[in-house]
């Protein structure tokens, strides 16, 4: 069984939804896209365009939706369309990025760096966080993990 790119994908996916004239797949579609496109010709860009970069953008995608939807939820009913339309993006990009994990996976990695860094106040979640985050990058969501380490670290 072959898997298909990420961009062969996304390429499908914006002709289906150019036949089936599925305005909000082809909104997010073309917001990754033009995401890619961004990346690729940005100053000092260097390498080529696979997976894991796709991945990588897609993340940034929908963590940039992510903000926004938090910003239309505090206007309220005159938000509610756009709250909608936000749901359906993350919930699209979720389906391209790789199951993150859960808090109890979270909490034992957490607790294996803790030991192996020796790590014992609160001041040190920085550290473990980010020793977390480079060797599960996108795994998990930088807000959890933060909370987790830091009630890790917390006196007892």
């Amino acid at each position: 069984m072959s898997e298909t790119s990420i961009d062969a994908r996304l390429t499908e996916a914006l002709k289906t939804a150019m036949k089936a004239r599925a305005v909000p797949t082809l909104d997010v579609v073309r917001g990754l896209k033009a995401k890619m496109q961004e990346k690729r010709t940005s100053p000092g860009f260097r390498g080529e365009v696979n997976d894991a970069l796709w991945v990588e953008v897609i993340q940034s995608y929908k963590k940039q939706m992510e903000k926004a939807l938090e910003e239309f939820e505090r206007v309220g009913e005159r938000g509610a369309e756009m709250v909608t339309k936000l749901r359906f993006e993350i919930e699209y990009c979720a389906g391209y990025l790789p199951k993150g994990m859960g808090a109890d996976e979270i909490r034992a990695e957490l607790a294996t760096i803790i030991a192996r860094l020796g790590a014992a106040d609160v001041k040190q979640a920085g550290r473990v966080m980010g020793e977390f985050m480079k060797a599960h990058k996108g795994a998990a969501d930088g807000k959890e993990v933060k909370a987790i380490a830091e009630a890790l670290l917390a006196p007892k």
